[in-house]
């Protein structure tokens, strides 16, 4: 299965270890999903700073096609960070850096190249809201991450557009994420998923809910453990079609990367 992220990707700088990790909602797909045995592409836009080539050499290393990115004069995107027992703690960023002016509007004429892809998947961070009617019509599923930051009456007129949208409900009650779902999937999505951190995750599908307990580790770092379970969880499903099968997937997924430091490993110093 060909699968390919579109839009963020930053380095996170740990600042209490002066070290920094690629990472970004899009790109960590890319990467998991390669890790996963997918066929993996990255679309998105690069700075020219050593932050940039660093995020670069990480998905030429795991061979992950990256052939129409763009690469732009200024600064990469970063987040600063700390670990506090284990949670990230994130201090600040810079908003993506480039990408904050340069629009996400150059992808649609790869629509021929993008069309091959069986899942599309993108982010909140990615600036690419107005290319969602686009994308949405081709072939592939398009799913989107709308993170914990999200604003519910700015994202459901977006849900038209996705099969699959995701919300990180951690800091919410059961029956406020419930509300957020059903009005997620009236608003037009396929299925509506949320993760609850230690309470694990929750979808609706319109008819049905499922729920999906966290794996238990003792985590070295939590970074990307939502991505990771967005990964596996998509996978999974467009594979195999079944959703507790594949929410099960997604914990597995999420507690083996919480094992690793960064988003998926690959520091060096700064």
């Amino acid at each position: 299965m060909k699968v390919i992220g579109v839009g963020d990707n930053v380095v996170d700088k740990y600042e209490h270890r002066r070290v920094r990790y690629p990472g970004g909602n899009a790109l960590n797909f890319s990467v998991y999903a390669a890790m996963l045995g997918a066929e993996s592409a990255y679309l998105g836009i690069f700075g020219d700073d050593n932050a940039a080539e660093h995020v670069q050499r990480a998905l030429a290393a795991r061979s992950i096609d990256t052939r129409y990115c763009r690469q732009v004069a200024g600064e990469n995107g970063y987040a600063r960070l700390t670990i506090q027992q284990g949670e990230r703690v994130f201090l600040d960023s810079n908003l993506g850096g480039v990408r904050q002016t340069e629009s996400m509007a150059f992808i649609l004429p790869h629509r021929d190249w993008l069309q091959d892809f069986s899942l599309i998947h993108t982010s909140s961070y990615s600036y690419i809201d107005e290319q969602l009617p686009e994308l949405a019509q081709l072939p592939g599923w398009l799913s989107y991450d709308f993170s914990d930051d999200f604003v519910t009456e700015q994202a459901l007129p977006l849900c038209r557009w996705l099969d699959a949208a995701f919300f990180s409900c951690a800091d919410r009650s059961l029956e406020e994420t419930r509300e957020l779902l059903v009005k997620v999937v009236e608003a037009g999505s396929r299925y509506a998923i949320a993760t609850r951190g230690a309470e694990g995750a929750l979808l609706f599908d319109g008819k049905n809910w499922y729920q999906q307990a966290p794996e238990a580790v003792i985590p070295i770092d939590t970074l990307g453990a939502g991505d990771a379970f967005i990964t596996a969880f998509l996978l999974s499903f467009r594979q195999q079609g079944d959703i507790a099968a594949a929410l099960h997937a997604g914990a597995q997924f999420a507690a083996k990367i919480c094992l690793l430091e960064g988003a998926f490993g690959d520091g060096e110093a700064y």
